[in-house]
């Protein structure tokens, strides 16, 4: 279990600390909106109104003791960078801030946010891959020009085992692991031998340009 504290209760903080609880952490969910902090106060750990650009109200909860934070502030830019400044300065090692702009990232970057975030670009990136693509499940960007995807088998890929489908020689593409659709159940780095069902996800990483090509294949 580990603790995290959440700073702007919007949409995204709210659905983020909500599910952090959910999985068993602690989670402080911090909000100078009383309403905010009232709707959520049952959902996490413990729910406080304060304002987090107040360096004195953020000293006061022991802030220091998380093993990580995240600013949840996009709208109010000097409201978003003092709160993360304030965040680096009480000890806080693990740092997310939402931005948007670009601007408003290089500068979370210089005062000490470990990570930028940009929900609704990510969400957007994630929405046009599955309109692309509807066998796509799940995108993350991995390193510049690479991807991990999970993709549905296509109905060709069905009864046949990953020797013969061949996706490394042909595609330029891994196969990190498949899963079971609605089960935990993980086989990670699976043999060549491993025939795929059409119940199966298949976990992929490789360039972009060589999931787009594997991508185009399978939709002729």
């Amino acid at each position: 279990m580990k603790q995290f504290v959440i700073i702007g209760l919007g949409n995204f903080g709210h659905y983020l600390a909500v599910r952090l609880y959910e999985k068993g952490h602690e989670v402080l969910a911090i909000d100078k909106n009383a309403s905010r902090v009232s709707e959520i106060k049952d959902r996490v750990s413990q729910a406080v109104i304060a304002d987090a650009t107040d360096r004195r109200a953020m000293e006061a909860l022991g802030l220091d003791k998380m093993d990580a934070g995240v600013i949840c502030i996009g709208s109010v830019l000097s409201d978003s960078i003092l709160a993360t400044l304030n965040m680096k300065d009480l000890g806080l090692e693990r740092l997310y801030a939402k931005a948007i702009s670009k601007e408003h990232s290089r500068i979370l970057y210089k005062i000490g946010a470990s990570e930028v975030l940009f929900p609704e670009k990510d969400q957007a990136t994630f929405l046009a891959e599955r309109l692309h693509n509807p066998n796509i499940l799940e995108y993350l960007p991995f390193i510049e020009g690479h991807s991990i995807i999970e993709i549905s088998p296509p109905e060709h890929f069905i009864g046949k085992s990953l020797k013969e489908l061949d996706l490394i020689n042909r595609f330029g593409v891994q196969v990190l692991a498949i899963k079971e659709r609605g089960s935990d159940s993980l086989n990670l780095i699976p043999t060549a031998l491993f025939v795929l069902k059409d119940s199966h996800v298949i976990i992929l990483l490789g360039p972009d340009k060589s999931l787009e090509r594997l991508q185009k294949a399978n939709s002729v």
